[in-house]
């Protein structure tokens, strides 16, 4: 998932722990959006350093298609 996804998680957990005042029987709403929270941060985080880490294989200032024999 990308960053845009993870911000979405975020934001929906932070709905259902702040602004919903409803409740379910046998279902803790609070702790399911702090759940949610805690997950899309840490996905968050995940993303950045897998995308911080790629390996790159190219260099700069060199064709990546060398020309045909």
């Amino acid at each position: 998932m990308g960053y845009a996804a993870w911000l979405l998680v975020i934001a929906a957990g932070a709905i259902v722990r702040y602004a919903v005042a409803d409740s379910v029987d046998g279902v803790d709403l609070q702790l399911i959006g702090l759940i949610l929270i805690v997950v899309g941060i840490v996905g968050f985080f995940v993303s950045l350093i897998a995308f911080a880490s790629r390996r790159r294989d190219y260099e700069v200032g060199r064709d990546p298609y060398p020309p045909a024999p």
